[in-house]
């Protein structure tokens, strides 16, 4: 026989039409527990962020995300660090806390925490200055975030949220840079001045920032971003993640995400011959096993092309 759940949400009706809801709030809607554990199993809601859900054919946007904290806001909160960026639709979540969805929050010193258990909320020191209000809600300005990041993030994460940011058209390396510098007795400041004059807005996803960090730390001169591969007549061939034009050296990284398939994988190996054979180019290929850990193989390799011997790792 038919659950309740396969009854009343078929394909054709949205739950709470399609507005996001709290999870303690389904009795109102007159969904059992027993209902919602199965409309999770049969994929028919998701969840926004911790404890707020919606249903599943309701499409992801920056409205649906401010919907979503407006539901679980606490007083006099300003939401901060990688939830701010989502906020602004940049995926900044390190990849222990991609799939954590419970929001980031901070009020001001001397304020009263929430305890909500939806929101993680912290006291800190927040100026007028670097609070900005969008739809009623209050986060702390991109050039905030994104120092925030740039300091309390580990060191390969915090460049590649900044390069996201940066990449989303919300900061000026340069205005990060600036205001990094102004600040005086923050933690973990130094590692943000310095990553600052790092950041990239032409990466195009956190494996080509770390990689980039990789060969910077190894001691290597800063590769190029988005390098065009150029025939004999001007056309452009392909784009090359990473590269040290002065050698003829490049490196590519290879996520789980898109270069996994085969078909990905024919393309990918056809592509880099091309580039090999016709134009030269010596290529790299990096997955996240090479970048993180102690095989230092990725950076020894482009040392050895370049003629350099690569430093230990710090990270």
């Amino acid at each position: 026989m038919p659950s309740v759940a396969r009854l009343l949400w078929g394909m054709t009706t949205h739950i709470n039409d399609g507005r996001v809801f709290l999870r303690r709030q389904i009795s109102d809607l007159g969904i059992s527990q027993r209902d919602f554990k199965e409309l999770q199993t049969l994929s028919l809601v998701r969840q926004v962020t911790h404890g707020v859900w919606v249903d599943a054919t309701t499409p992801d946007s920056q409205d649906l995300r401010f919907e979503a904290v407006r539901l679980i806001k606490p007083e006099h909160a300003v939401f901060c660090n990688s939830t701010a960026a989502w906020l602004r639709k940049v995926d900044t979540f390190k990849p222990s806390e991609r799939f954590l969805l419970k929001p980031q929050c901070v009020v001001p010193i001397g304020s009263t925490r929430c305890n909500n258990g939806l929101v993680r909320c912290r006291e800190a020191i927040i100026p007028d200055a670097d609070v900005i209000e969008i739809d009623g809600i209050l986060l702390t300005s991109d050039v905030r975030t994104t120092s925030d990041m740039l300091r309390e993030q580990w060191r390969p994460y915090a460049l590649a949220a900044a390069d996201g940011m940066a990449h989303a058209g919300l900061v000026d390396p340069e205005e990060v840079q600036d205001h990094v510098a102004k600040l005086k007795g923050y933690r973990w400041i130094v590692q943000a001045r310095e990553l600052a004059y790092l950041i990239e807005p032409l990466a195009e996803s956190p494996g080509e920032s770390w990689s980039r960090l990789r060969l910077i730390d190894a001691g290597f001169p800063r590769p190029t971003a988005q390098v065009a591969v150029v025939d004999a007549n001007d056309r452009v061939r392909g784009w090359l993640d990473l590269a040290l034009i002065e050698w003829k050296v490049a490196t590519e990284y290879d996520g789980r995400e898109f270069h996994t398939e085969d078909d990905d994988t024919l393309h990918d190996d056809k592509r880099r011959r091309y580039f090999r054979t016709v134009h030269g180019w010596r290529i790299a290929v990096a997955r996240r096993e090479d970048i993180f850990g102690t095989c230092t193989d990725f950076e020894s390799q482009v040392g050895e092309w370049i003629g350099r011997e690569p430093l230990p790792r710090i990270w």
